[in-house]
């Protein structure tokens, strides 16, 4: 297949590239600053491009057969994630590419609270912004109306580089953890869970979850 990915150059982005190159698929891989891509093989594409912009959206994307998108704000900007999902959809309305967006696990529902992960008494008022970002973020492809076959793919509670097991558990609207209340995944597995979506289709227009 013919993969897209936007954020290539971030720690979820540059893992799915690896993972995906490792499964032979072609990859284009999309960065706001192509230099930061560079070191990549010399089979992947390399290009500029602004996933905010639908027109940058759709030219990077053409000739895809998916486009995943990983992409991060930096603090501050974290409104962005809404635009990038919006600039995502309109980008590819018309075009019959699939697409599958990491997004964030505040909205994820906790066992037994009957609240989200954001609404934990314990969530960190630091990553508030980031967890309201991604209520947004979700919210925009939840309402769209383009014909997108769009898949949401919300992360644990702990998301961070790690080990490549292959050994992890798939969830929809409710956090995954185990006995001891933990919640994780590694970038690494997170990247197998979205390649392997990709390759054995099990969700459209809806949000699943990973974790251990």
């Amino acid at each position: 297949m013919q993969i897209t990915v936007f954020g290539a150059s971030g720690d979820t982005g540059s893992r799915v590239v690896a993972e995906a190159l490792g499964r032979g698929h072609r990859v284009r891989a999309v960065a706001r600053d192509a230099e930061r891509l560079r070191h990549l093989p010399e089979q992947v594409e390399v290009w500029a491009g602004n996933a905010a912009d639908a027109a940058a959206v759709e030219k990077a994307s053409a000739g895809s057969d998916v486009v995943i998108s990983a992409t991060r704000p930096v603090p501050g900007s974290e409104h962005e994630l809404a635009e990038v999902a919006a600039a995502l959809l309109e980008g590819l309305a018309d075009s019959g590419i699939r697409l599958l967006v990491v997004g964030g696990a505040g909205t994820l529902t906790v066992a037994g609270t009957g609240r989200t992960l954001a609404e934990q008494p314990e969530f960190p008022a630091e990553l508030g912004p980031i967890a309201e970002g991604g209520r947004r973020q979700l919210e925009v492809f939840r309402n769209t109306t383009h014909p997108v076959n769009w898949t949401y793919v919300s992360p644990p509670a702990l998301f961070e580089p790690g080990e490549r097991t292959g050994v992890f558990r798939f969830g929809l609207d409710e956090m995954i953890a185990d006995d001891q209340g933990n919640s994780s995944i590694s970038m690494e597995d997170m990247a197998i869970a979205l390649l392997d979506e990709i390759e054995n289709p099990r969700h459209h227009r809806v949000r699943f979850t990973v974790g251990y």
